[in-house]
């Protein structure tokens, strides 16, 4: 990597030397590592967070979360940004998650629906630092939930629900949105911003963005 050939020192162990890893640290992607370096965000209880569509896209290589979870490792689920992963949609995210991971240990067992779940939910919170916030509905924490719609073919019937979450729902299944008590989303409308003028701004930049470039070329 880069790091190695400026500092000597892998992308984990140069941190450390700089003593960043003492203070509150959250990694993202951690897909070059090896089980000692592994060994060292553990120590340091480094959050991971997982980014396994955008890693796909990418051709980044894929995480090894599986040791990462075997040596306590908190890690969470994330999207990163539009460009490389373009829905940014959670629920793909476990799906792709849960299958990626048995593929590439060739374990059929490995990333199950519950453990998925909890990456996007209680431990996603703990990597971040705010289980004490977030994560679970529990007394004293922030009332963040969605409600998800049931009714849909694709999601019928149900016989296990985490496994329909992690596996078959869709970010558009949710019909509502609560961010610590208050209703955001309802019914699949959106109650604090106005989404039609911001997709009209978002495709104006879009054009902008387009333009510029072609000129550059």
């Amino acid at each position: 990597s880069r790091v190695q050939e400026m500092y000597g020192l892998s992308p984990v162990n140069h941190p450390r030397e700089l003593s960043i890893l003492d203070g509150p640290t959250i990694a993202d992607h951690v897909v070059w590592v090896d089980q000692e370096e592994i060994r060292v965000l553990s120590e340091h209880g480094v959050g991971i967070v997982h980014n396994p569509e955008s890693n796909m896209k990418l051709a980044s290589g894929v995480a090894p979360v599986r040791a990462m979870l075997e040596m306590g490792l908190a890690v969470g689920l994330g999207t990163d940004g539009a460009a490389s992963n373009n829905d940014l949609d959670l629920f793909r995210e476990m799906d792709s998650a849960a299958k990626l991971h048995k593929v590439f240990s060739k374990d059929p067992t490995v990333m199950d629906a519950p453990t998925v779940l909890a990456m996007a939910t209680r431990m996603g919170a703990r990597a971040l630092g705010l289980e004490s916030l977030v994560g679970s509905l529990e007394p004293g924490k922030r009332a963040d939930l969605i409600l998800v719609d049931l009714g849909s073919p694709h999601l019928c019937p149900v016989h296990e629900v985490v496994s329909h979450l992690v596996y078959t729902a869709r970010g558009s299944d949710v019909r509502s949105v609560v961010i610590d008590g208050r209703v955001v989303v309802q019914d699949r409308r959106l109650l604090t911003l106005d989404l039609p003028i911001i997709m009209e701004a978002v495709r104006e930049i879009s054009s902008e963005i387009k333009e510029l470039v072609q000129r550059k070329r």
